[in-house]
């Protein structure tokens, strides 16, 4: 679509800030952010306020066998793919008010923008809630997505269990989003997500837009260490088999191995046993996330953090179990869709540049199946899932406008 062809349609930026302020009282904490984990009550909340949003932007709402939602505004072909985009509403303990919400949201005022300027896209319009995006309370990350895009089975999203051993199902039962669409299957035209960064780059960068160009791959791990527990004060030194020295000697290691290979490599979870300050550690539990743009690197990283376990597993006489839980490889995105963001930033005058993503997003899974790009825009300091978290407006409209854009230019095509 020429520029001079494109409807002039504009998103309202204070509608939007509005709705994201709104929906960040679901699940508000006292510091700022948001608590709104995957399943809960709240995360049933957040859903039924989106749900009657889009109901009043005149679309028709279906969900599938994950519970992920679909709100569609019908296009003059309805037998052309839609064109998508959407993010996820359920949040990290200590999360903020934009990782997620921002790109639904986003994607909600799109919809409204055309339903308020009865403006109908050749192609549908549809807006995703994708369910269980960030991974801590059901990992992995991203499995219903996973599952629309081909990466995971139904039966084995819906059997993921939560550290109380509540299921996956379950809890999608018990906050009555089960639904009974299939799960992927169909076409779709193309797909946008709006995200904040979530890193410094564009603030550094003074960019307003970022397109981005792909995202790193990623393996997650649950690592287990096994030594013997035994009097703190009556146990030698060089006697010990002490599993939390194993697991600490293993986080060093492998932020080391991170640094040297230009990755990323974080522990985040450690939990010892028996929690006695005067008996040694003889069980500790921990996870460990590796990523990096490049699968060959990401692989070395592997390599090389087994190595560095077994080596202290045997110099402490401890046992270690090493289980891969999550991988998958760096994702490029559909260059036409990553020009159709450069256009838009051009066209609007913002500054843009392109970018790879850090994070894991549900549109690394969508792009398996579909044509994908994203809309970055700056977050403060480069901060998320922190309480803190936080971005400008006038961002947060930009951001969308390019949405609304590029969205509307490949409905039309």
């Amino acid at each position: 679509m020429k520029p001079a062809d494109r409807p002039n349609l504009r998103i309202d930026s204070d509608r939007l800030w509005s709705s994201l302020m709104e929906l960040a009282r679901i699940g508000g904490t006292e510091k700022g952010g948001v608590c709104r984990i995957a399943l809960t009550d709240l995360d049933r909340q957040g859903r039924d306020l989106f749900v009657r949003w889009a109901k009043e932007a005149g679309c028709t709402i279906k969900v599938d066998r994950v519970g992920n939602i679909f709100a569609r505004r019908e296009g003059r072909d309805p037998a052309k793919p839609p064109v998508m985009t959407g993010s996820h509403l359920d949040t990290q303990p200590t999360g903020g008010k934009f990782d997620g919400a921002y790109g639904v949201m986003a994607g909600l005022e799109v919809l409204r923008v055309l339903h308020d300027s009865s403006y109908v896209t050749e192609a549908p319009i549809e807006v995703a809630v994708w369910t269980n995006e960030e991974g801590c309370r059901f990992a992995p990350a991203m499995v219903a997505s996973g599952v629309f895009g081909g990466a995971f089975e139904l039966d084995y999203a819906l059997s993921r269990t939560d550290r109380d051993g509540v299921s996956f199902g379950d809890a999608l039962e018990k906050i009555g989003y089960a639904g009974s669409e299939p799960v992927g299957g169909r076409q779709v035209g193309a797909f946008f997500e709006a995200h904040i960064e979530q890193g410094p780059i564009l603030e550094r960068e003074k960019k307003t837009i970022g397109a981005v160009t792909g995202a790193q791959g990623q393996r997650w791990y649950e690592i287990s260490w096994t030594g013997m527990e035994s009097h703190a004060g009556t146990t030698p030194m060089e006697g010990r088999r002490d599993a939390l020295v194993g697991a600490a000697e293993l986080v060093v290691a492998v932020r080391r191995i991170g640094g040297r290979l230009n990755g990323r490599s974080t522990v985040g979870v450690i939990e010892s046993e028996p929690q006695s300050r005067n008996t040694i550690p003889g069980r500790v539990f921990m996870t460990l996330d590796f990523r990096h743009p490049d699968d060959r690197e990401l692989s070395t990283m592997d390599a090389e953090m087994r190595a560095a376990a077994a080596e202290i597993a045997a110099r402490h006489r401890l046992e270690v179990k090493i289980e891969q839980i999550w991988y998958f490889p760096p994702t490029p995105f559909a260059r036409e869709l990553v020009d159709s963001v450069r256009r838009g930033a051009e066209q609007a005058g913002y500054a843009h540049m392109d970018i790879v993503s850090g994070a894991g997003h549900d549109a690394c899974y969508v792009a398996r199946v579909a044509p994908t790009a994203m809309v970055f825009v700056p977050c403060k300091d480069g901060i998320s899932h922190n309480e803190i978290e936080d971005a400008t407006k006038a961002d947060i409209g930009a951001g969308c406008q390019i949405l609304l854009q590029a969205m509307v230019e490949q409905a039309n095509r």
